[in-house]
């Protein structure tokens, strides 16, 4: 009497395991609001078989980089299409909360040319991405001639 009772709850514990288990996440759907440099971004990634294979390499969120000691930097690069036009979001702000660094995120596109990912502000400053072995190395040159690199590292 105890074994086919045993047996009944085994098979209702594994049916009830398999409908709590959960299916991956699809990398090309929205990810959740994630916080780059106090800043709350929301974004998607597409599907890297969407994207044509010279443009993968940049798809993605890149964040931990910083243009110096107070200034920190994360990059979203949620779509590139065949021509090499990207959708990004770029989120900047303070290195940590005790210094008072203006931040924002600026929403738009950039293009990808002979290896390069390059868009520009409104004041002017001008960012260009290259891919590295496994991180994005970073260049912001500013209106007035000043020049930074950043490494910015996958998040996963």
């Amino acid at each position: 009497m105890m074994r086919p009772t045993l047996a009944f709850s085994c098979i209702i514990l594994s049916a009830a395991a398999a409908s709590l288990a959960q299916a991956p996440p699809n990398p090309g759907g929205p990810q959740p609001g994630r916080v780059f440099c106090e800043q709350s971004v929301s974004y998607g990634i597409a599907d890297p078989a969407t994207v044509s294979e010279p443009y993968r390499a940049f798809l993605g969120a890149w964040s931990d980089a910083a243009w110096d000691i107070k200034t920190c930097a994360a990059l979203v690069v949620a779509n590139v299409d065949s021509e090499g036009t990207a959708s990004i979001i770029y989120a900047y702000g303070p290195l940590e909360s005790s210094v008072r660094v203006t931040g924002g995120t600026l929403h738009g596109t950039g293009l990808i040319r002979d290896g390069e990912l390059r868009f520009q502000n409104s004041d002017g400053t001008q960012f260009a991405f290259r891919s590295g072995i496994a991180d994005l190395i970073g260049r912001m040159t500013t209106p007035n001639g000043q020049s930074y690199e950043a490494t910015f590292k996958k998040v996963l």
